[in-house]
């Protein structure tokens, strides 16, 4: 049984869901956390924290979202797209060491630049995870996964790589049936709709083509996926607005 549930005084689970309640009525605190995120994004604010001396390129309050999704969900496979510097990989990694057992997280990038695989072989949390190169949705990189996880369950996966349409979208597609009934399919960088062009001149993603828009398509497609809008209501800053899917039903 999942510890949160037992632990947590009635009375303070009731204040904390009204809470979250009325932070989902405040537009206009909605719309000031967008403005707060368009203003540090030139200064590349999710660039600056490490987790376990590994650079984690993500804002805390997200961390914080998925160290409690992992303590909700108790997953035995957590798999990972686009892991950078690894130090995402390496915090998943940690938070399956603290709830003990068989527990394992996949990194897949299409380059794991040779500095920060050195790095991540001589980790403490090595034994942790399983590092795949190359692109997350080749259909043998995607089989390659799926051996890994080996038909263990629950399964938490975190989309972060290419974050055009096309690319999120087939990631989508190809990771939803690992994840079960009560468990997350979490898109990061959903925020780019929400950012000047500027931002990301020649990158290959924009206003139209990223995150957000494939997790659009993606609800139309597959309707036992859900937002939680929970999630969003209580982060206020996050990189992955929208992008925390709840899956309702099995595949």
């Amino acid at each position: 049984m999942n510890p949160e549930a037992s632990h947590v005084h009635p009375d303070h689970v009731a204040e904390v869901r009204d809470n979250i309640r009325r932070l989902r009525e405040d537009r206009d605190l909605h719309a000031l956390s967008r403005m707060w995120a368009r203003a540090v994004a030139p200064y590349k604010y999710a660039y600056n924290f490490t987790w376990m001396g590994r650079p984690i390129v993500q804002v805390p309050q997200d961390v914080m979202a998925l160290q409690e999704l992992i303590f909700k969900v108790e997953p035995r496979v957590i798999v990972e797209t686009g892991i950078a510097h690894g130090g995402s990989l390496v915090f998943h990694a940690s938070m399956l060491s603290l709830l003990g057992g068989d527990r394992l997280a996949i990194g897949v990038d299409r380059e794991i630049r040779p500095h920060n695989r050195t790095a991540l072989e001589a980790h403490p949390m090595r034994e942790r995870f399983a590092l795949v190169e190359g692109s997350s949705t080749d259909p043998a990189i995607v089989q390659q996964v799926y051996d890994l996880v080996d038909g263990r369950g629950p399964v938490l996966v975190v989309l972060d790589s290419d974050h055009t349409h096309e690319h999120v979208l087939a990631e989508l597609r190809a990771y939803a049936p690992l994840v079960g009934a009560g468990s997350y399919l979490v898109v990061l960088d959903t925020l780019v709709s929400d950012l000047p062009e500027e931002l990301y001149a020649g990158k290959r993603w924009s206003r139209t083509s990223n995150p957000r828009s494939a997790v659009t398509e993606f609800l139309r497609e597959c309707p036992r996926f859900s937002i939680d809008e929970d999630v969003d209501a209580k982060l206020l800053i996050s990189v992955g607005p929208g992008g925390y899917l709840r899956a309702t039903e099995d595949p």
